[in-house]
């Protein structure tokens, strides 16, 4: 009896120390990184899957230069051979090969909408243009999301670096995660007929 007692007494008082140590915290902030970084992933995926359409009305246009097609092609299918989940941000190397090939079409992306600058008949097709609306708008998203990942990424690294979330961080096993810095995200919000430059990487250490 005296050791159910014992029993009972150390379970409540460990059921009391992980509620009031932190480990809950970095449990919800954990889990809010991985939901801003799977909405990221929620719009490549859309970014990708418009890029079929829009090379089809291109190159029905014979003089459109086709290298710019051939590049746009490949990036995506680059990124389509990377597979990628939200647990990608804990493994660092793979973080930054999927980033770097996001880089690489939303790059070669940009180009395409560029030279199309100089077709005025390709400009007025009206699929084209509701594709291109489409484009700047999945842009759009995709610069919101990594917004809001950078600064979840921000509170999840801060808590677990100082006192005591280092402590419960290193005793449950918790890390660092990877992020990245958007350099121009204004310049895509304003949602013009350009789309903006890729992110570059920066790692926490």
């Amino acid at each position: 009896m005296i050791k159910k007692f014992i029993f009972i007494s150390y379970l409540i008082f460990f059921s009391f120390l992980i509620q009031n140590c932190g480990f809950n915290t970095i449990q919800e902030l954990d889990e809010q990184v991985k939901a801003d970084m799977a909405e990221i992933l929620n719009q490549y995926k859309r970014r990708a899957d418009l890029i079929p359409s829009l090379v089809k009305v291109v190159e029905g246009y014979s003089n459109f230069e086709k290298n710019v097609l051939t590049d746009v092609t490949r990036a995506r299918g680059n990124v389509g051979g990377l597979s990628a989940t939200p647990e990608i941000i804990n493994n660092p190397e793979e973080f930054q090969k999927f980033q770097h090939a996001q880089n690489q079409l939303g790059s070669a992306l940009q180009r395409l909408l560029v030279v199309v600058e100089k077709y005025p008949d390709l400009k007025a097709n009206q699929n084209y243009s509701d594709l291109q609306a489409q484009i700047e708008g999945t842009e759009n998203r995709i610069a919101i999301a990594r917004r809001n990942y950078i600064k979840s990424v921000q509170a999840y690294n801060t808590y677990i670096r100082k006192i005591p979330g280092v402590i419960w961080a290193g005793f449950f096993g918790y890390s660092v995660k990877s992020s990245f810095v958007v350099e121009n995200e204004d310049e895509i919000l304003k949602m013009d007929k350009s789309i903006s430059k890729p992110p570059e990487i920066q790692f926490e250490k």
